[in-house]
């Protein structure tokens, strides 16, 4: 039975967050696949965070893990399909130009290899 169970207070942000949102006096919720944890960090962690390159700023407080998006749709950001069952984010049509290139210069270089 604890097989499968994670060690959600030790997670990775950059391999295991699909996205996280910065709130007030050093907390960020960090959002998984099957998991939100809030935790808070100094602000050197969190500036550190919100500058690291596998994120994306999609909001005010909003940063999406680059790697682990899936999809865009319907003004949305999908990380799994675009089924009922996924985690979405809305997002503006500026900020989807932006990830669509990204995605596309990326799996460009993917094929390269």
């Amino acid at each position: 039975m604890n097989v499968a169970l994670k060690d959600y207070a030790n997670i990775e942000p950059r391999t295991d967050t699909l996205f996280f949102k910065v709130g007030a006096h050093g907390l960020i919720s960090f959002h998984g696949p099957n998991y939100n944890i809030k935790k808070r960090w100094s602000a050197e962690q969190r500036t550190a965070l919100m500058e690291d390159p596998s994120f994306f700023r999609v909001s005010s407080d909003c940063y999406v893990n680059l790697r682990k998006i899936a999809g865009l749709s319907d003004d949305c950001l999908y990380f799994d399909d675009a089924s009922g069952g996924s985690k979405r984010l809305p997002i503006s049509k500026r900020k989807q130009q932006i990830v669509k290139q990204w995605m596309e210069r990326h799996s460009g270089e993917a094929s390269l290899v």
